[in-house]
């Protein structure tokens, strides 16, 4: 990439300017080891949200909280994040970071548990939004869910799917690379989804159901 291009990357990336407490979520996931999103890619989570008036939204990977705090400022005011996370430590620091900001208790569901023990036991096509930043070997089994739970015109979201620069390079062949390239062709293959790659942090797939 070009000089210029990097320069054009980097000021869209903090176009946005991350609120104080989203900040502070970044900070202690990522002393949690949970690498949260970019202020470009939650500015986008924020306004995909937004534009679908999301009340019912799934996130896999809550991580410290960042994302899930910036689909929350885009989400009507009676809107439910529902968020699963693996670790009960990401789930605590979550609620503390949701906390801080004033988001009423009712408006989350966080849950500790494998996302694909959880997902199973959520209705089908009830959901306006998906969003997914977790484990990328489980990446295809979280998909196949998602589509499931979405209704229609709701908005599927994979964060890193560009993977560190590695997905479009063919030459790289590791196994948590291949996947995401597969998954990447399948979703933009899929019929019942009408999907774009927003080239936003590591690189934002997100597919509307038809």
């Amino acid at each position: 990439m070009s000089a210029p291009r990097l320069a054009s990357w980097a000021y869209a990336e903090e176009f946005v300017p991350e609120p104080g407490v989203a900040d502070a979520a970044r900070r202690h996931g990522s002393e949690l080891g949970a690498v949260p999103v970019g202020t470009g890619t939650g500015a986008a989570l924020r306004m995909l949200a937004a534009t679908g008036a999301s009340r019912s939204v799934v996130e896999v990977g809550t991580g410290g909280g960042t994302s899930g705090l910036w689909l929350l400022s885009g989400m009507p005011a009676d809107g439910v994040l529902t968020t699963i996370d693996v670790e009960a430590e990401h789930s605590r620091a979550a609620k503390a970071a949701y906390a801080a900001a004033g988001v009423a208790h009712q408006r989350t569901r966080v849950i500790t548990g494998a996302a694909l023990d959880v997902l199973p036991r959520m209705t089908d096509g009830a959901y306006d939004l998906v969003f997914i930043d977790a484990d990328k070997s489980n990446y295809p089994g979280y998909v196949a869910h998602a589509v499931r739970l979405l209704r229609s015109g709701g908005v599927l979201a994979l964060d890193n799917m560009l993977w560190h620069d590695k997905v479009a390079d063919p030459a790289n062949r590791d196994e948590q690379t291949s996947i995401l390239r597969e998954l990447g062709k399948q979703i933009r293959d899929d019929e019942r989804l009408l999907p774009a790659m927003l080239p936003v942090g590591d690189g934002l797939l997100v597919a509307v159901k038809r």
